[in-house]
């Protein structure tokens, strides 16, 4: 529950600041389970913000009170954490690891200005946390490193940093070494390789400050050697190389400077040995955060136009500069009601002010465009769930705001006077359907109302009510991604189950047929009369529907002739052997039979959907299936496992490629029936270790194979 009052273990009042160079927006991205948020709840009892670590609230975190994340056990949402070290307030974003919740990482990407790789010293890192240093390379994002759980038995920091620097390239390389205390297995202090100073946490936090005992100098001379060439090989004084192998011992400030800057370019990428448990490595963790890490006015920011998609002048990080800001995510509290995390680029956003919400358009997601004026009350500078009220939010700081009539995920806040829309972030798209339905009318009004909103506070969901199956499907990331949704719904009161998703198909004629539509009617003095012959002719795929007109001597009235046309249009709209729409024929009305008083609009209408029916009963009638256009993007090593698989999916590869975008990744692409794709995102997940994603667009459709054309007929009678 989100508190607008100080919660228990939370201490002193939230941070101000009055500058930009004063602020750090840190994203901390990792694989589930590596100690992301453990680390955060670490550093924030380390700089006094909270009492201890995990003291907020029993059995919850300050980052993890969401009971999805109780009863999942990890991160499903990203929560914000700020902290002050050295007077900078660094503003942590602790994202999910699982790839189900990408959206939320993605958000954080958003946010920050730098990204914290945890790794674990234990279980290494998944592929998924190395395709992501791929795209934070791609868009220049400064990185370091952060190696946790060095109090595991089973720890090895050297073979960590070797998996480090294999998976993400040059200039990964540590700033520290872990020294092991006298059981020769437990870590109990760091050993700089900058300063050769040792930071000694026997007798707690912060640690003591000595001199290396002489055991230890082969190992430090031997890892700062490479991290000083590291250093140099960045350094923007060219002379400084030289100076270096001509054996000129470098003083210990200018390789600092020089690292600072490397790192806040995003040119070397420091790796910093942690144990959030026992606190070893916070305070170094803190120096790097808060000295290398770029400030915002260093950081890139987004492109803005007009409201009408007009360009504006580049944005700065300025405080009297026009506001300029954007909701990262939204999230709906029982007690609260809408809270918005927010990231101001321009600007600074104030309490009582009126300001224009612009969103851009996702009609398929539940948010459509819209611009409105609104007022903002109060600005809270949030601490995982619990809001603390500022003066002020500047540019370069990240707030929340509560209560916003109409702010979403992706939406700019601007000036009334000057309204602007940030260009969007891309947003993976949800490939997983789950079909969903309320047990009770009562049930279906507050699926409708809590659906909107979490739709709308979620950009990687999407909602469709198909108008062929009937179904009301939710597309959510990956399983998880589901349940934590599904939960949510139950929690505001929605009784609710699932059921098989169904595919939307399609029938047509298989060979050319006749029919005959008779309908003659007796009822209360009033016949009904009408008599129409038609003849049916399958078309080529995606031709549509065709309707000619041969009929000789007046034997239909022409008046009458567009009602047969309409009464089979309706026939082809309600299907005929499985309930789907038929599609691709030619029908020609060649005979027919009227009366001069009992025929009617709706008897030609009833005549014209009878002979559809009885030429579907004489002919060949075939279900079509949609089939999909892939693209999967894989590691080389799983090709051959993905591949293979297509084939029980009745896929057809056309071929492969190297990924432009990634290292040693393929893009194999192939054409696969909707129906084999409904579970492919679990699939392909696990099929890859979490590593392989895809898209898909449709192609076209394709006749279904006899075995699976009776399971759908099957399907289609006992729904």
């Amino acid at each position: 529950m989100a508190q607008k009052s100080q919660e228990k273990g939370v201490t002193g009042p939230a941070p101000v600041v009055d500058a930009p160079g004063r602020v750090r927006n840190v994203v901390l991205v990792g694989h589930s389970g590596a100690g992301k948020t453990t680390l955060v709840e670490a550093l924030l009892a380390a700089t006094g913000t909270i009492s201890r670590a995990g003291s907020v609230t029993e059995g919850t975190t300050v980052c993890d009170h969401d009971p999805a994340a109780v009863k999942q056990q990890r991160s499903v949402t990203l929560a914000c954490a700020p902290l002050v070290h050295n007077g900078t307030k660094v503003n942590l974003l602790d994202s999910p690891g699982y790839a189900d919740f990408v959206g939320e990482l993605r958000a954080g990407l958003r946010a920050a200005d730098a990204a914290l790789f945890v790794v674990s010293a234990v279980d290494g890192m998944d592929a998924a946390t190395a395709a992501l240093w791929e795209e934070c390379a791609s868009v220049g994002m400064p990185r370091a490193v952060a190696v946790t759980r060095l109090d595991h038995q089973r720890a090895d920091f050297d073979e960590t940093v070797a998996l480090c620097q294999r998976v993400f390239g040059d200039n990964v390389l540590p700033l520290y070494l872990p020294m092991l205390g006298d059981d020769g297995e437990s870590t109990v202090g760091l050993m700089g390789l900058i300063t050769k100073r040792v930071f000694d946490y026997t007798d707690g936090y912060p640690p003591q400050v000595r001199e290396p005992d002489p055991e230890h100098l082969p190992a430090i001379e031997e890892a700062r050697n490479e991290l000083i060439e590291g250093i140099i090989a960045e350094s923007e004084d060219e002379t400084l190389m030289d100076r270096y192998l001509g054996g000129e011992d470098i003083e210990v400030e200018v390789l600092i400077t020089d690292l600072e800057k490397a790192v806040a370019r995003g040119h070397f990428y420091p790796v910093v040995p942690v144990c959030a448990e026992t606190q070893v490595g916070l305070d170094a963790l803190l120096e790097l955060l808060t000295a290398a890490f770029p400030t915002p006015e260093e950081h890139d920011l987004p492109t803005v136009t007009g409201v009408d998609g007009t360009p504006q002048p580049p944005l700065t990080c300025d405080p009297n500069g026009p506001l300029v800001a954007e909701v990262v995510k939204t999230t709906i509290d029982r007690h609260v009601g809408r809270v918005s995390l927010v990231r101001v680029f321009s600007g600074t956003l104030r309490p009582e002010a009126t300001v224009h919400v612009s969103g851009h358009g996702m009609e398929d997601r539940g948010h459509p465009d819209h611009d409105a004026d609104e007022r903002i009350a109060h600005i809270y500078a949030p601490l995982g769930v619990t809001l603390r009220e500022v003066p002020a939010a500047i540019a370069g700081d990240i707030c929340a705001i509560t209560k916003s009539g109409s702010a979403e995920t992706g939406d700019t806040i601007s000036a009334k006077e000057q309204p602007l829309l940030v260009e969007p972030w891309e947003m993976p798209e949800p490939l997983l359907p789950v079909a969903i339905v309320a047990k009770s009318r009562a049930d279906e009004d507050a699926l409708a109302k809590n659906l909107g909103r979490l739709v709308a506070g979620d950009p990687t969901m999407r909602l469709e009510r198909n108008p062929e199956t009937h179904q009301l499907v939710l597309w959510c990331m990956g399983e998880a991604h589901a349940d934590v949704v599904l939960d949510r719904l139950r929690a505001g009161g929605v009784d609710l189950e699932t059921e098989p998703v169904r595919v939307a198909l399609r029938e047509t004629f298989g060979n050319e047929s006749s029919g005959h539509g008779r309908h003659v009617k007796q009822s209360g003095g009033h016949g009904q009369y009408a008599v129409c012959d038609i003849k049916v002719e399958p078309l080529p795929r995606g031709s549509g529907f065709e309707f000619v007109d041969k009929i000789v001597g007046g034997v239909v009235p022409h008046n009458y002739i567009p009602s047969v046309e309409k009464g089979v249009r309706a026939q082809m709209e309600r299907g005929i052997v499985a309930g789907y729409p038929v599609v691709d024929l030619r029908v020609t009305l060649f005979d027919g039979k009227a009366h001069s008083v009992d025929s009617s609009d709706a008897a030609f209408q009833t005549a014209g959907a009878l002979a559809l029916r009885d030429a579907a009963e004489k002919g060949q009638l075939t279900l079509l299936e949609p089939v999909d256009e892939i693209v999967i993007r894989i590691p080389d090593s799983f090709v051959g496992a993905v591949m293979s698989d297509m084939s029980g999916r009745r896929g057809r590869v056309l071929g492969t490629e190297p990924d432009q975008n990634g290292s040693e990744r393929t893009l194999v692409r192939a054409e696969v029936p909707a129906t084999e794709l409904v579970r492919y995102a679990v699939e392909l997940r696990s099929m890859t270790s979490g590593a392989g994603t895809f898209t898909r667009t449709f192609a076209r459709h394709e006749p279904m194979p006899p075995h699976l054309t009776d399971q759908a007929k099957k399907e289609h009678a006992s729904a």
